[in-house]
């Protein structure tokens, strides 16, 4: 492992510290009293704490020093002065241990009492402080110059989301995301409870990926030797559940599916559906109308949240459109009552990239989430969906040819889907088949026959509304956040490029073309200045392990770095 300059220092450091019979990482409980904020919101002068946390700052004056400790809930200022921490001859706690191999990012525990300074700082009169955990790498704290102007900020999201812990230290608004994300959470969960809906929890490894119309991950459960995969969704189970007597069940569950990635889909995310038994969608929208608006106070003190230039207000009653009379509005087309055929030419007319594969559903799926979906900016229920949109909804009383679901479209995007559900077993293994005669089109989404789940209707379920709401969605829409990577303390990331250690002639190299990106390969021999033989060795190297990659033109061969 290649250490950094500092991170020899540190370790040299350490070392010294376990020679002076000091254990930088004991075991023992630290009997920490108070936090940085109960401090400041129950400062009594003179007053004995015992606080713990990671030291983010220190200006050494001599025998007296400032510095500045960070905890859960925020910073406080320390005050050391030698003669109250080393009250003896021997000065070396002071001198030694806090100026010299005390680092920014180590976690001590301190000792003390209250009072404040000139300046009217409350701060903490060090008596006595503690190692609790030396810190083996610098952290990347931002520096502020006279002028104002701050350097060295960790801001590349790339380095952010891969150590989130580093994030979570040195930029505090992060923690402020995750904090409101929970409160969102638990702001459901009263919301549900209220309403004696008993949260419950279903399998993760599925024999059939159901629930949804989605491609999923696949695995191998050796013991058994069958095929299973990571649930796309809950909704099976979850009715199982109504079926079996419960009127209200509720999961916030993790769920999977082996799909693209951008700013608003990770392949794991979170979604919370519920099921009430005797209810319909119009009973659910009118209930998540209420429930919205509960979480967007909960979270803001508000039923009016800023999202980018848009603010968006969840206070009751939301619009409701029928799908195919949005698609009318917005494209100018007519789409009721049009076959595959139809569809699929109305689609390319609208410049859409449709393929053989695609049925009814899919093609209408595609007009409105292209021509219209991102137009809904304020919470609008789109509803009435084409049953071939909808294999697990049952049919709307109205129209056999729609069926009674919504989507509730906000700032441009689906935030929730909802059905009046299907409980006809009849019909939904017919529904089934259907699917899997696109499956056998081509479609990879298309939903596999849950045999057991149908087993299941056959004994019965009530009328029941049920309905999903994305989670990561919802949170980035209550903290103003554009990427789902911005609500996740992990978010799924490319493997990390391993770091390529570059001889002396490579580095020469390497230094010419990241000023020229790529040049002629017989200009940059020249420019390296490298005998024939160094030169032969290095170059080769760096094409090996895909450093550099070199094209042939008409006239010239071309060398250039690799991203």
């Amino acid at each position: 492992m290649q250490l950094s300059e500092q991170e020899v220092i540190r370790r040299e450091k350490l070392a010294k510290l376990r020679e002076m019979g000091i254990n930088p990482y004991p075991a023992a409980l630290y009997p920490v009293d108070t936090t940085s904020k109960s401090i400041k919101t129950d400062y009594k002068d003179g007053k004995k704490v015992i606080v713990a946390g990671r030291l983010m700052r220190k200006k050494i004056q001599g025998k007296a020093s400032f510095a500045e400790l960070q905890d859960n809930e925020g910073r406080v200022q320390l005050y050391f002065n030698r003669d109250e921490i080393c009250p003896e001859d021997d000065h070396t706690k002071y001198n030694d241990v806090f100026k010299k191999l005390l680092d920014l990012g180590d976690i001590i525990g301190v000792e003390g009492e209250l009072f404040t300074t000139q300046v009217g700082e409350k701060t903490v009169l060090v008596k006595d402080f503690t190692i609790l955990c030396k810190a083996l790498r610098p952290l990347p704290l931002p520096k502020v110059d006279p002028d104002g102007k701050v350097h060295d900020e960790f801001n590349d999201p790339e380095l952010r989301y891969r150590q989130r812990y580093v994030d979570l230290i040195v930029n505090p608004s992060v923690k402020q995301t995750f904090i409101k994300r929970t409160k969102i959470t638990n702001s459901i969960r009263q919301f549900f409870n209220d309403r004696e809906y008993l949260e419950v929890e279903t399998p993760i490894l599925q024999p059939i990926p159901g629930g949804a119309a989605a491609r999923p991950f696949l695995t191998h459960h050796n013991a058994l030797n069958i095929p299973l995969y990571l649930r796309i969704a809950n909704e099976l189970y979850l009715k199982r559940l109504i079926v079996g007597g419960f009127d209200g069940v509720y999961e916030f569950s993790k769920d999977f599916r082996n799909e693209g990635m951008d700013r608003t889909h990770n392949p794991e995310f979170t979604v919370m559906e519920l099921y009430v038994a005797y209810k319909d969608y119009n009973w659910m929208m009118d209930m998540t109308e209420q429930l919205l608006e509960k979480v967007a106070i909960d979270a803001n003190g508000t039923s009016k949240v800023t999202v980018g230039k848009n603010q968006i207000e969840f206070k009751a009653p939301y619009p409701r459109v029928p799908i195919l009379q949005a698609i009318k509005e917005h494209t100018g087309f007519d789409v009721a009552g049009m076959d595959e055929v139809e569809l699929r030419a109305t689609a390319r007319k609208l410049g859409l990239d449709v393929d053989e594969t695609m049925g009814v559903g899919k093609l209408i799926d595609e007009i409105f989430g292209e021509k219209c979906e991102h137009l809904y900016i304020q919470p609008t229920f789109i509803t009435d969906y084409p049953k071939e949109m909808s294999p697990l909804t049952k049919e709307h009383r109205d129209n056999p040819a729609l069926t009674e679901r919504f989507e509730l479209m906000v700032n441009g995007k689906e935030l929730a889907n909802c059905y009046s559900e299907l409980n006809d077993a009849i019909d939904q293994r017919e529904r089934f088949e259907e699917q899997l005669k696109l499956s056998a089109k081509g479609d990879d989404e298309a939903m596999f026959i849950d045999q057991d789940f149908i087993r299941a209707l056959e004994y019965g379920m009530p009328p029941t509304a049920g309905i999903g709401i994305g989670i990561d969605r919802l949170v980035m829409l209550m903290t103003n956040n554009s990427s789902i990577q911005e609500v996740l303390f992990f978010p799924q990331m490319r493997p990390e490029k391993k770091q390529v250690e570059l001889s002396e002639n490579e580095k020469v190299i390497f230094e010419i073309l990241k000023k020229h990106k790529k040049m002629p390969l017989a200009e940059l021999k020249d420019a390296s200045g490298l005998s024939n033989k160094a030169w032969d060795k290095s170059i080769k190297a760096m094409g090996k392990i895909g450093i550099t990659k070199v094209t042939k033109t008409e006239s010239d061969l071309i060398i250039e770095l690799q991203d």
